[in-house]
This record gives C-alpha cells, sequence and structure tokens, in this order.
C-alpha cells in the first residue's frame, strides 16, 4: 500500500511539472527587425564559402605613384570562379558602373561614369574594338 500511495503522489507531483512547464511554454514568434544594419563591410558566400558578393568602404589612399583615390563605397558581384563581374562605386569625385564580360575574357567590358562635371561610357570588345561615347 506504501508504494501505491507513493507511486500516485509522484504521479500527481510529474503531472504538475508538466503542466507548469506547458503554461511557461509561450507560441514561437519573430522577432522584430532590427531597423538599421551597421557593419563596415558585408560579404555574402556560396555553400563553398567563396565571396560571391561584398559591400565596402575603402578609405581614401595615395598610390606608389602618388595618385590619389578617394574614399569609395564599392559594391562588388563576383562570379563562381572569383572574378568580378559587376561593380558599382561611388565616392565625392565620381560614381560609376562596370560590367566585365565572362571569366575567359580579358578585355570585354562596359563602363558607365560620372567624374566631376563630365560622364561617359566606354565600350570594349575582347577583340579591342573600343567605343567611348560622351555628351
Amino acid at each position: 500500500m506504501k508504494i501505491q500511495r507513493l507511486l500516485v503522489v509522484l504521479t500527481f507531483v510529474n503531472f504538475g511539472i508538466l503542466v507548469a512547464a506547458l503554461t511557461a511554454l509561450r507560441p514561437a514568434a519573430a522577432q522584430e527587425v532590427a531597423p538599421v544594419l551597421r557593419g563596415r563591410a558585408i560579404e555574402i558566400v556560396d555553400a563553398q564559402g567563396r565571396v560571391r558578393a561584398s559591400l565596402n568602404v575603402l578609405p581614401a589612399a595615395i598610390s606608389a605613384a602618388g595618385d590619389r583615390s578617394p574614399e569609395t563605397v564599392l559594391l562588388r558581384l563576383i562570379t563562381e570562379r572569383g572574378r568580378p563581374s559587376v561593380k558599382i562605386s561611388a565616392s565625392e569625385q565620381a560614381a560609376g558602373v562596370s560590367l566585365a564580360g565572362p571569366s575567359a575574357t580579358k578585355d570585354t567590358y562596359v563602363i558607365l561614369e560620372a567624374k566631376g562635371t563630365a560622364t561617359s561610357l566606354k565600350l570594349r570588345n575582347e577583340d579591342g574594338k573600343e567605343h567611348v561615347a560622351t555628351p
């Protein structure tokens, strides 16, 4: 008889614990979306860990030849073979879009640029033919 009473008491205790645990659970809900994503750079990688897109702020610099480059925001879209085929850049001095040909090409590209008060469109084929359009 003592064992039966002990089992009944344990059953009720377990049932009480179960009820308490179930009432403490809340339905899963999506957390509120953060209003801003902040960081110094963003990279998107594929399943193999290769960077396929990046968004960076490049600091102002001076090249070995003495050329100055301003601080620039640069978006790159990169092929599976590592070639940045699409580039969009913006700085105080210029903004531009560059579209490169497939990874096997070297000189096939389009560049649309607004630099200072001038604009240009440069088209180049792999065979070396080039066309520059300006207003």
